[in-house]
């Protein structure tokens, strides 16, 4: 039921001479289009243009490979099986719809008929041509619409359970996708579980390295020696390194301090009483050489001014 539902897609997309694609791309794998055109008896150019007038309306998904050694890509073919059921049922309603439209004319309207000619007009046609015919001249006769809307809602009855089919085939195609979709999160969700306990166990396990490195046992104080294992000895952990900057830091400290005590002590009177005298002589000599720069500039000045009147004065004279 499948393949004729498919067979008639394709008829009325490309045509009745390729209804035998059908069997070939209706496999779940694609299918390579070199093998279609030896199995159908075509050549390449013929098999891509049906396939290609396909793909126009989306009924055909491809997929293409690079061959290594020529160069060129080989394209494989597959039918969408949905979406082709879902255009033979939009088909058929259209289908549908225009019969009923012919059913609903024949019933409130008359037509005319040419018995010699065979030629049927509308009333309205009729009364303009007079109710004569053109060709030959003969009167038109109302024609008896019993036997044509028989045949007619034969046909929509037809339809009508060709779509009912159609649907059934369209929910049968949605369910087995709706379950290839439920087992492809399944095997997602198996590999993304799979991941997360290899993150947890190697997480478990450094954890339990950590907590194996460092010492569980506590030095006593009065032990000067003690036996320590190779593991151990050969780690440096934070807390060593951080005791040894401590250290570092509070020893040159102490001997400042010490320092500093010690020449508290050694300091006498009578060194303090050179310091005093020390300065006070310092304090004079500045005094004594800042007057004397004091009085360099003053005569400099003088010097300055005395030369600017002489000046003046041979100027006025001449």
């Amino acid at each position: 039921m499948l393949q004729k539902f498919l067979k008639e897609v394709i008829t009325i997309v490309v045509g009745k001479q390729a209804e035998g694609i059908v069997e070939l791309l209706i496999s779940e794998k694609y299918v390579n289009e070199f093998l279609i055109a030896k199995k159908m008896d075509l050549t390449i150019n013929q098999t891509r243009n049906i396939l290609y007038k396909i793909s126009d309306y989306g009924l055909v998904s491809s997929t293409r490979k690079k061959d290594k050694k020529k160069g060129w890509y080989t394209y494989s073919w597959k039918i969408e099986i949905l979406k082709s059921l879902l255009f033979l049922r939009n088909d058929l309603i259209k289908k549908i719809s225009q019969i009923n439209n012919q059913i609903n004319s024949r019933e409130t309207k008359q037509f005319y008929v040419c018995e010699r000619c065979n030629i049927e007009i509308s009333e309205e046609n009729a009364m303009l041509c007079d109710f004569t015919c053109k060709e030959c001249g003969d009167i038109f006769i109302i024609k008896n619409n019993e036997k044509f809307l028989k045949d007619i809602r034969r046909n929509l009855s037809r339809l009508n359970r060709e779509l009912g089919f159609v649907d059934e085939e369209i929910e049968k195609q949605r369910i087995k996708m709706d379950k290839k979709k439920m087992r492809e999160l399944k095997k997602q969700e198996k590999i993304k579980s799979a991941a997360r306990k290899k993150a947890a166990a190697i997480r478990k396990a450094a954890k339990s390295k950590s907590k194996t490195s460092f010492p569980l046992v506590r030095q006593k104080p009065n032990e000067s020696k003690i036996s320590m294992l190779p593991s151990q000895s050969s780690v440096k952990t934070k807390s060593s390194k951080k005791t040894k900057s401590v250290a570092k830091v509070k020893k040159p400290v102490k001997k400042k301090l010490i320092k500093k005590k010690v020449v508290k002590k050694k300091v006498s009177k009578k060194s303090v009483a050179k310091k005093i005298i020390k300065k006070k002589f310092v304090s004079r000599n500045k005094i004594s050489t800042s007057s004397a720069k004091s009085a360099e500039r003053g005569v400099a000045s003088l010097s300055v001014v005395r030369r600017s009147v002489v000046e003046r004065k041979k100027k006025g004279k001449k």
